[in-house]
This record gives C-alpha cells, structure tokens and sequence, in this order.
C-alpha cells in the first residue's frame, strides 16, 4: 500500500454517491484530504448526506456540473444504469464525459459488469478521460474506520495516482491488473461471500432441525475459524430482525440487500460464461440468496 503522505500535492477531488457505503467513503477520504491541505466536493441527488459532509468541511455540489475542477472523481452508485447515467447525462444535466476536463480521472467504485467497465473506458478514452474500475470490499463499517480494499484496474499511472489520493483512507490499495481487473476480484470476492451466508443458513438449518440453537453453531465455527465476523453478523442480525418482523417487514429491510446480492451473482455467473468456466455451486448460491437473506 502506498500511504498518500508525501510532497506531492494532491489533485482536486470528486466523490458521487453517499448512500451506505459511498458515504462513509467519501467521510473518511475527506478527513485525510484535510490533514493534507485539500478538500472533497460531494454529491448525490439526496439532500440529507450531503448537509452532514457539508457540516465536515466538504463541498456540496448543486449537480454534475460542479465537478468540472477535479482531476479525480469518484463513483459509488447502485448499479451498471445509475453509472451509465452520471457519465452520460440524465434529463437536462450533464454528463461526467461532457464535464469533466482531459486529463482527468474516474474512479468506478460500483460493482458492476466488466463489459460495462471496459465500454465506459473506451468512451472515456474517446474524450481524452482516463476511466478506471476501483471497487471496494469491507463494507460501510470498513468504510467508516478507513480499512476497505480498494482492488484498482488500472495503468501502472493510474494506480498511483489512486493510492495517492486513497491510501491514506484505506487498509490496502491493490493494483489488481489493467482496465477491468479490479471488478473481476470483487465479483470473485462478493461469489464467496455469498456462499458463506448460504451455507450457514443452511448449517443452522441443521442444527435447529436437531434441537441445538444458533449460539453454539456459531461458537463451535468462532473457534475452528470457520465463521468469520461477517458471517456471524448476517446470520445473528436477520435472526433477530426475524423474531419481531412478519414476512412483508423481512421483505422490505432485507429485500434491497438480496436485491444486491443478486446482482453481483448474476454479473459473476455472466463472467464466468464469458470466461468459458462454469460455476455451478454459484448458480446454486444464485437460486437461493433470496430465501437465505429472507429466511424464507
């Protein structure tokens, strides 16, 4: 990891996306820009994250346009169409394509296809922008302590102005290869994750159906090391979300988080077609990740 600290000044910098995670991201970046001498501009069509980093010292902007300045700007959006429309323009406002200066960089903190990521790039390479894949894993508690991975696709260029400007607010900075790289370990990660919550949904499956309770699966799995500290957050928070909630409740806390889940699988399971490797246990993992984040 390369630390950030060093003479060089930083560029201007951008972030586009406050939601869960992107706005811890966008916090804790700010606060390590300011230790340096410069500040973070923010952005996202809802008002309330934007008043609370404004309240730390950033910039709130008023829209796509104000963030013609930054020679880095980065994105944490929901999906492959919300990106799609920040580069290019939605109703009457610009794109980050039409704003943005040549020379400058994106960074694409989504999750979202390869193709995606790749198409993006070339578009961007058309306009003289740089355009990068820069996902991240440790979620929003990560986020908030500065400790998430960011996996970079990039040039060796880009990847150091990356770990420049990020490295301070993270625990790693990964050069994961060229354009497109990045996305691949996060599918790849987000495909274990997933299975670990199917599988000890289904280990407790067993165990209730055998009389044992929850809290001794998941110390017998603390101590060979299998559960790790995500896996016991998921499955001891949606059993206690699910002892105080009727099926619609369930639906409507957890159904956004399967909703997600989906996604990355069905990116993960496109990949791998493309990739001439088959995945069948993901394609299992695929079918049931909405009844293991529903407890159905």
């Amino acid at each position: 990891m390369m630390s950030g600290q060093n003479n060089q000044s930083l560029p201007e910098i951008g972030f586009i996306g406050l939601g869960n995670i992107g706005k811890p991201m966008a916090l804790k970046l700010h606060e390590t820009l300011l230790e340096q001498g410069a500040a973070l501009r923010v952005y996202d069509y809802i008002a309330k994250p934007m008043k609370s980093l404004s309240a730390q010292g950033a910039t709130a902007c008023d829209g796509i346009t104000d963030f013609s300045s930054c020679q880095l700007v980065g994105v944490c959006v929901r999906d492959d169409d919300d990106v799609d429309a920040l580069l290019h323009g939605a109703a009457k406002e610009s794109g980050l394509l039409s704003v943005l200066a040549e020379g400058a960089v994106i960074a694409i903190h989504s999750t979202v296809t390869r193709d995606n990521i790749l198409r993006w790039s070339a578009q961007a390479a058309e306009r003289g922008i740089v355009l990068v894949d820069a996902p991240v894993t440790g979620g929003a508690e990560g986020a908030q302590n500065g400790t998430l991975c960011y996996m970079v696709g990039a040039s060796e260029e880009g990847y150091r102005l990356l770990a420049r400007c990020y490295g301070a607010a993270a625990k790693e900075v990964l050069h994961a290869g060229p354009v497109g790289s990045g996305i691949v370990l996060k599918l790849a990660n987000n495909l274990m994750t997933y299975a670990a919550f199917v599988a000890v949904d289904e280990a407790l499956a067993l165990v209730e159906a055998n009389g044992l309770k929850l809290e001794q699966l998941l110390h017998v799995g603390e101590i060979n090391g299998v559960v790790t500290a995500q896996m016991q957050r998921f499955i001891s928070n949606r059993e206690m979300l699910a002892q105080g909630c009727s099926d619609e409740d369930m639906a409507a806390l957890m159904g956004p988080f399967a909703g997600l889940a989906e996604k990355d699988l069905e990116h993960a399971l496109t990949l791998a077609e493309q990739s001439s490797q088959p995945l069948a246990a993901t394609q299992l993992v695929r079918e049931k990740i909405r009844a293991t984040f529903l407890r159905e």
